[in-house]
């Protein structure tokens, strides 16, 4: 008799971490498996620890090899997170592409943005609609989050169903889209639900995450008191909040100007899917001073400090069409994600020294998180009552979190797992089987490189221990034909005797040429490692850091 065909589950990224986001389903045996991916995200480079990478994005050399089993990608929702690295990596994949409308016209308007940017058909379909890709059938269930059109998967097999959260929160008055189908989800509960894999993004919080119709409340009341001009950040694509910053400007009698491309995109967006239908046309940064500072509200771009947003050109008094003064009042409606800090710390310091009043949600509920709290995991699994729970979307401790949380509900199986990972969700036990290749893929200015790529270790060494290049012509007899060229770069001028660090590894790198053997001096590969470890053995000395040094030997 054959042994029935595996449910499998594989993350390449989103496990562990916040961001990269792609999860992968398989159905068949060790062999032979159909494969369904859902969602392909970035995540951001932090110049700290990876100097200029900006983007980073899952490692899927093992979907390229399985490329023909591959069924097709199915987005969950249009954040950077989930959808940003679609682009640079489907042509590698060339499977179909699924999206509810406002994802579909976000991604068609982000490649229109981008430049050489490849040719990505997206098949719509209908929130709440239902479509056959290979042995899954993939339910869009609406459920509320910090965009439009966000859905869990409910995905169904010959071998059970699973739900894929994706990204969710449990909001009653969410200003545009539906809320939560908690109908749906009970419904399917009722019919039976193998494993849920399930957002753990606020698992450490409990509570609930409050409404974005309380968000919209403090909004209006800040904007109608203030007496200068008003900007308000936010994430460009939260359109409920852009929604709740244009009624309270028309409360105020305020015309609303946007300010950055990113907003611009996604107001087009917005507007052309019905999600502004009843707002009133915004301005363009051009018309910003031509009203009087207690008519303007300017909706800028820039809430985690990107340096050349909008927000922070603002701020360093450097944006060409904006400026802010004395008595302006500016509002964060976000939350910092981690590693941002610095960046909008020193905006925010610029703008409180330019006498600005600057207002975050540390003092006042001017944002709410789009992702659920402990007592809507709690709802969720009560409703959809899993067999297995698989926490997803968060780093080791909101991991760990949610699954105490899912064993305390009665949840009869958790596992945690890691990207990489191979996961049987059924028949059988529920237990990880093995690994598939996983890892982490660097944009590095238009290139796609590997996590190990040389270039961006040395990048890395290059940032805290800076550079030596030295360059020696010699003789074919093998003498010295010119003095030594030294060049530091990143590298201190003068040691602590305050002698030149440069001179000193001039003279070492002589010394060093004059006392080899005849006979290695003609051979120009033996001069060039003696003196490169000559030469960063003395600077080390010096500085106490081991820089990286090259050297040329030249044969005249």
């Amino acid at each position: 008799m054959a042994r029935p065909d595996e449910f499998t589950f594989a993350p390449l990224g989103g496990i562990g971490e916040i961001g990269m986001n792609l999860s992968l389903y398989g159905l068949g045996n060790r062999h032979q498996r159909s494969w369904l991916a859902v969602d392909l995200g970035v995540s951001f480079g932090n110049e700290e620890h990876l100097p200029g990478i900006d983007v980073i994005m899952p490692d899927i050399r093992f979907l390229e090899k399985e490329r023909k089993n591959l069924v097709g990608l199915v987005l969950t929702h249009a954040h950077e997170d989930h959808f940003g690295a679609i682009i640079d990596l489907w042509p590698r994949l060339q499977c179909p592409i699924y999206a509810t409308q406002f994802s579909a016209s976000l991604f068609e308007a982000k490649c229109a943005a981008e430049r050489n940017a490849p040719k990505i058909p997206v098949t719509v379909v209908e929130s709440g609609g239902r479509i056959d890709l290979g042995p899954f059938s993939v339910e869009f269930i609406p459920v509320a989050h910090s965009i439009p059109e966000s859905h869990a998967l409910a995905i169904r097999t010959e071998a059970g169903t699973v739900l894929h959260t994706g990204d969710w929160k449990i909001d009653p008055t969410p200003i545009i889209g539906r809320p939560t189908d908690e109908r749906r989800l009970r419904e399917l509960g009722d019919e039976g639900v193998l494993a849920l894999v399930g957002d753990s993004t606020n698992a450490v919080r409990d509570g609930r995450s409050p409404s974005e119709q309380e968000v919209a409340r403090t909004i209006t009341e800040l904007v109608k008191a203030a007496r200068g001009r008003v900007a308000v950040t936010t994430f460009a694509s939260n359109v409920a909040r852009l929604r709740a910053v244009a009624e309270a400007a028309r409360t105020a009698d305020r015309e609303v100007v946007v300010i950055g491309r990113a907003m611009e995109r996604v107001v087009q967006v917005a507007r052309e899917t019905g999600y502004l239908d009843g707002i009133g046309a915004f301005r363009g940064a051009d018309y910003y001073g031509h009203f009087p500072p207690d008519k303007v509200l300017a909706l800028c771009t820039g809430s985690q400090g990107e340096p050349r947003a909008a927000l922070a050109r603002i701020a360093n008094d450097d944006h060409p069409l904006v400026t802010l003064n004395k008595g302006d009042t500016v509002i964060f409606s976000s939350r910092t994600i981690p590693g941002n800090e610095r960046a909008v710390g020193g905006i925010i310091n610029n703008l409180v020294l330019q006498g600005v009043t600057v207002i975050t949600d540390r003092t006042h509920l001017v944002h709410v998180s789009g992702h659920p709290r402990q007592d809507e995991l709690r709802d969720m699994i009560s409703w959809v009552r899993p067999q297995l729970l698989i926490p997803a979307h968060g780093e080791a401790l909101h991991l760990s979190e949610h699954a105490k949380l899912a064993r305390a509900c009665g949840v009869p199986k958790v596992v945690i797992c890691k990207n990489g990972d191979l996961v049987r969700l059924g028949p059988g036990e529920p237990v990880i089987v093995g690994e598939v290749p996983a890892g982490r893929t660097y944009k590095d200015g238009i290139l796609l490189e590997d996590q190990k790529a040389r270039a961006v270790v040395e990048r890395r060494r290059l940032s805290f221990a800076g550079c030596a290049l030295v360059s020696i012509a010699m003789t074919e007899s093998g003498e010295l034909a010119d003095d030594p060229e030294i060049e530091l770069i990143g590298i201190p001028e003068r040691n602590a005797a305050g002698e030149e660090i440069a001179d000193e590894a001039f003279d070492v790198a002589v010394a060093t040429v004059e006392n080899l053997p005849r006979a290695k001096r003609r051979d120009p590969d033996a001069v060039s490692e003696a003196v490169r470890r000559a030469v960063r053995a003395s600077i080390a000395e010096q500085w106490g850091k081991k820089t990286i040094c090259t050297v040329h030997v030249l044969v005249v």
